[in-house]
Order: structure tokens, then sequence, then C-alpha cells
């Protein structure tokens, strides 16, 4: 027996005999109240938040998070006032990488100066290439008040993962309707594409060492901005 069966094995004991794979099942009943099938691990974490996804108290919490986690929230009524926005959050950019299916109407406000780079995954920049420009502009899938946590699923307006850990200065659009209360809320939505690779973006990159002295921008954007649309 390899380590991995051993390992499986107590698992296994310690949670009881029982048909492989009831979980995702057992947490669908949860979820509608309905009852599980014996043998089921229960799940008793909260399956939907107190309210509605969009609405003005999930916006009100993701903000605060976002806040507190040192990023920068920007509040945007329509496409042509992200467009304003993200002309002057990227004023001093020389270049900025975006996604082959970023909103083109979202880049009307940058300057002649700014080039524009755009990141194809079948012409895709090279890690050096996306170092040297100077930020990325997103959309996103789903953000999660509770934790302030943004998640990006590799939609073409999205982009590869790269193209969001490897320049300084991440523009982050979110419509205000993408915001869920919880993270079982956010999981139900990114089962529907389970293959695609997840980002899960709380504030800019940071870390502390023992002595808690806070380090931004080690493994990600030192800087992030989240545009809020329909606020």
């Amino acid at each position: 027996m390899s380590a991995r069966d051993d390992v499986l094995a107590r698992v296994r004991a310690a949670l009881g005999a029982r048909a492989p794979g009831p979980g995702p099942a057992a947490g669908r009943a949860a979820a509608s109240g309905g009852t599980a099938p014996a043998g089921t691990v229960p799940r008793e974490y909260r399956a939907h938040g107190d309210v509605a996804p969009g609405s003005p108290e999930a916006v009100e919490v993701l903000v605060d998070r976002l806040v507190d986690y040192r990023a920068h929230v920007h509040h945007a009524a329509g496409p042509a006032d992200v467009a304003a926005l993200v002309g002057d959050l990227l004023a001093d950019a020389t270049s900025v990488v975006v996604p082959a299916g970023l909103d083109e109407a979202w880049l009307g406000g940058l300057g002649d100066a700014t080039a524009v780079v755009r990141d194809a995954r079948d012409d895709p920049r090279t890690p050096d290439e996306l170092d040297r420009t100077d930020a990325v502009v997103t959309a996103a899938r789903v953000a999660i008040a509770d934790t302030g946590t943004i998640v990006l699923d590799g939609e073409p307006d999205q982009g590869r993962r790269a193209v969001t850990l490897v320049p300084d200065v991440h523009v982050c659009v979110v419509h205000t309707d993408q915001v869920v209360q919880t993270v079982p809320e956010a999981v139900r939505l990114l089962a529907a594409h389970p293959e695609r690779p997840q980002t899960w973006i709380s504030g800019p990159s940071a870390t502390s060492d023992i002595e808690l002295s806070r380090v931004e921008g080690v493994h990600g954007p030192r800087t992030l901005h989240v545009v809020l649309v329909g606020a």
C-alpha cells in the first residue's frame, strides 16, 4: 500500500463507510433544504447569505473589506464612467496589458501615450513582457462580500492567471450584481466551470515576516484598484 492509499484509507475510516462521492450531493441537498443521503458528511456552514446578491448591503460589506485590505475602491454608473476612471488611474502608464475579450469601451479614457497590449491565448505575452507593462485591466467572475474577495476564472475578459499576477497594478472591474455575500454562494457559481483555473484576490499582494513587517507586491500586484459598476 502506498502512502497515498494509507492516508485515504484512514480518512475513509474516520468518516465511516459510505459510497464514493456523495459530498456534493449532500451539499446540494442541504442547500435546497432537502435530506442528505444516508452516510454523507453533514455540512453545517451557511449555504446562503442574509442579503440578496448585488444588494446595497452586500456591496457595502465588500467595500468595507476591500478598504481594510488596502485596495482602492471606485464607483462607476456605467461604461463611460469606467473608461474615465481607468483613464485617470492609469494616466501615467506607458503600457497596459488587457485580456483579449475585455470590453473595448472600458479603455476609451486611456491617453495616446499609453500602449494597449492584448494578451490572447494563442499569442500570449511572456513573463518578461508582462513584467515590462505598467498595469493590467480585467473584469471579474464574482466578488464575495464577507471575505472581501474577487474571483477570476479565466473568462476571455479576465485572461490568463499570469496576466494578473505579474504587472504591478491591477484595475479590476466588478459589476454590483456579481457581489454575493458568502463563499458557498460564490463556489456554486464557479462550479459551472470546474475546469477553469481560478484566481482569488483579497486586496493587493502582501506578506509579513516573523516581525510582522508588511511587504506588498511579492507574489502579485502591489496596487489593486476595484471599479464597482452600478453602485
